[in-house]
């Protein structure tokens, strides 16, 4: 299976940054989104972060360029129809996710292979509602995409040794390194990483202590290079929110039962950076706890 050009579909945090890393690598990536000011502001994102890129030295101005050149943007699936990958980065919300994949069917060839972004939803299920559940696969890198190395790649129980190997290769295209997760709740690394965050909300919704206090502990106290709570605004706090519920529904267990509080903030529209307010305020200067 030769991968050349990928198709992503969503332009948000996730889209674009793994937009960024393809086009890098050198694939021609058409990224898609409902609106054209979404694809503007993914644009902008993209060329903001090369160009740090550079200043960094990590890249030259001519990989960059280049980069930019290989990305195209559309609001039509159609778009899609010369994609050998998609990658699919929309919100964390099963029925989306399978109106979305349902809708490009009748637009992509036949042996185009499928993937999800997703971080905590069945990959098996998903898989399940396509044309093609041997060629689907879950492809979760993390945020943000052009800076961090990891990329979870989880197979269903349809998808093929095949499949597995090309996505493997395709992640280590893109200078990632990868871990192979069972399609269980939320994989490895969101199963192990949000109890911790609902645990240190707990902690500030019970008053054992207040925001920054509970981030300098763990900073500080255990070489975190982010406090629980500022990590939770920057995975965004519905989408902690959404992992949580995913693991409570799938295993049963009550210590994966999100805290009050944190439905508070969703509820109150408080998602954290990308709504300028969560567990800090982002509207000035520095963050400034909420509570």
């Amino acid at each position: 299976m030769k991968i050349k050009e990928v198709g992503i579909i969503g332009s948000g945090q996730m889209g674009n940054g793994i937009a960024h890393v393809s086009a890098l690598a050198g694939y021609k990536v058409v990224l898609i989104d409902i609106a054209e000011t979404a694809l503007t502001k993914a644009l902008e994102t993209i060329e903001k972060n090369l160009k740090r890129q550079v200043q960094k030295e990590k890249i030259s101005q001519e990989e960059m360029d280049k980069a930019l050149e290989n990305i195209s943007t559309n609001i039509d699936s159609k778009a899609l129809k010369n994609a050998d990958l998609i990658i699919e980065a929309a919100t964390e919300n099963f029925d989306l996710k399978v109106k979305i994949f349902k809708g490009i069917l009748e637009h992509i060839k036949k042996d185009c292979l499928l993937s999800t972004n997703t971080s905590s939803l069945s990959i098996t299920k998903l898989a399940a509602a396509t044309d093609r559940p041997d060629n689907f696969i879950g492809l979760h890198f993390m945020n943000p995409v052009p800076v961090m190395k990891l990329v979870e790649i989880i197979p269903g129980i349809a998808t093929n040794d095949e499949m597995l190997e090309t996505t493997k290769q395709f992640a280590l295209s893109l200078g990632k390194t990868i871990a192979t997760a069972e399609d269980f709740p939320a994989f490895i690394a969101n199963r192990i990483l949000l109890p911790m965050i609902n645990e240190a909300v707990y902690a500030l919704y019970e008053g054992v202590g207040d925001i920054k206090s509970i981030d300098t502990s763990m900073k500080l106290g255990m070489g975190h290079p982010m406090g629980p709570l500022e990590l939770a605004d920057f995975v965004g706090l519905d989408t902690c929110l959404a992992i949580l519920n995913v693991l409570h529904e799938g295993f049963g267990n009550p210590k994966y039962s999100p805290c009050p509080l944190l439905v508070k903030y969703v509820e109150a529209g408080w998602y954290g950076v990308k709504s300028g307010k969560g567990f800090y305020d982002y509207s000035g200067d520095k963050p400034v706890p909420t509570r």
